[in-house]
């Protein structure tokens, strides 16, 4: 037998609680589906921001890198600097070709082997020996240390002898080298 729901079989406490409970679960949904769209758009914010600064940490790694590097290249400046006088000295005492053909032979060996060794060091370094023998004179270059009178016009403004050699270390000037120029006159 089927039963019949009648007027006093339904408890109306229960429907106005039903439906209020289903007027509360759309709201609620209504601010969860808010605070997941905030929640999201936070996340992005976040994620964009974590993005941005892990970008900008292995940009600063890299310009650290390059500016160690730098450094690096010029920290032996000092030193390189302070060498060169002795570089010198090795060529003025091996300039004299007479009296360094007198020195033993052995010991002459030595030195010039002393020598290259040192002009070896220098080089890995970065220095670069500037010497513009029979070059056009470049005053950003080259410091004149005297203008010499030339018979040939093709020699004018052309360094016709130098007087003390130039030096650059990994490109950047360390001294110029000083020249003398050939002035043709008429």
């Amino acid at each position: 037998m089927t039963h019949k729901y009648t007027e006093d079989d339904i408890d109306h406490d229960s429907i106005d609680d039903s439906v209020i409970a289903e007027e509360n679960t759309a709201e609620a949904l209504k601010k969860l589906r808010e605070k997941l769209k905030q929640c999201e758009a936070d996340k992005l914010e976040y994620l964009t921001g974590w993005q941005r600064a892990k970008a900008d940490l292995i940009n600063a790694r890299k310009r650290d890198e390059a500016d160690r590097a730098e450094f690096v290249k010029f920290a032996n400046e000092r030193l390189v600097e302070s060498l060169i006088p002795v570089l010198e000295s090795f060529d003025l005492a091996m300039s004299n070709k007479e009296a360094w053909e007198k020195v033993d032979k052995n010991w002459r060996v030595g030195v010039e082997y002393i020598q290259a060794q040192l002009k070896k060091s220098l080089a890995d370094a970065g220095l670069i020996e500037v010497n513009p023998l029979g070059e056009t004179f470049d005053h950003n270059r080259d410091e004149a240390a005297e203008y010499v009178p030339v018979a040939k016009e093709s020699e004018n403004h052309k360094i016709v002898a130098v007087v003390q050699k130039g030096y650059k270390l990994n490109g950047k000037d360390l001294r110029p080298p000083k020249v003398k120029v050939g002035e043709f006159k008429k």
